[in-house]
């Protein structure tokens, strides 16, 4: 699998992994705070914000293949509720695991394929060490997006804004309009276009009235 930029080992997300060795069965535990990347979560919805510390714990096996991480990530996300559009935080935790397979491993162990490409296909969805090195943030980016909700809101019960003027109902629980049927309504109107129109003929009679005096 080809690669057109080598990793830097200075990246907050990239790590080493000379020290575990290749020796099958060999364990590191890792612990380290990272600035949140940009666009870290739901776009528009909910994310972690650029720059925002992530609190990482990972466990790197080395397996025949590679470099096997499980991990979590920890970090508060900040967003807008759905229901009353307010600003509102939220610890989110996600779990991880994945395999960074050695760029001259073997297949043994992988599952052999007869259909051509499919090897080349399974390859594209592999991810490889590079000098010793993986890059973490896809695999952290994807869990921390399924570990946000999708509909993110300030509190469950959370009852969301009036639909008639927009106030925040959860800040005046006893908001309400009176209701008004509308048949009333049209009644009332009529009502109030018929005084109308009696007052429109009134000041008629009366303006004739008054041109017969002069006459």
């Amino acid at each position: 699998m080809a690669h057109n930029a080598r990793l830097d080992h200075r990246n907050p997300l990239v790590f080493d992994t000379h020290e575990l060795g290749r020796r099958p069965g060999a364990l590191q535990r890792l612990t380290r705070t990272v600035p949140a990347p940009k666009d870290f979560g739901l776009v528009g919805v909910i994310g972690v914000p650029e720059g925002a510390p992530v609190e990482l714990e990972l466990r790197l096996e080395s397996v025949m293949e590679g470099v096997l991480v499980t991990g979590t990530a920890r970090a508060t996300a900040k967003g807008e509720c759905v229901r009353c559009l307010e600003p509102l935080q939220l610890d989110v935790e996600a779990d991880f695991q994945e395999m960074f397979s050695y760029p001259d491993a073997d297949d043994r162990g992988r599952v052999q394929h007869t259909e051509p490409g499919d090897d080349a296909e399974d390859d594209e969805d592999r991810l490889f060490l590079e000098d010793g090195l993986f890059d973490l943030e896809g695999v952290l980016r994807d869990a921390v997006v399924l570990a946000l909700p999708m509909q993110p809101v300030c509190q469950e019960d959370c009852p969301g804004l009036c639909p008639e003027c927009g106030v925040r109902l959860a800040d005046d629980p006893d908001h309400h309009h009176d209701a008004v049927d509308i048949r009333w309504a049209a009644l009332q109107g009529l009502a109030g276009s018929l005084r109308d129109g009696d007052k429109d003929d009134t000041s008629g009679a009366e303006a004739g009235v008054d041109e017969k005096q002069e006459k």
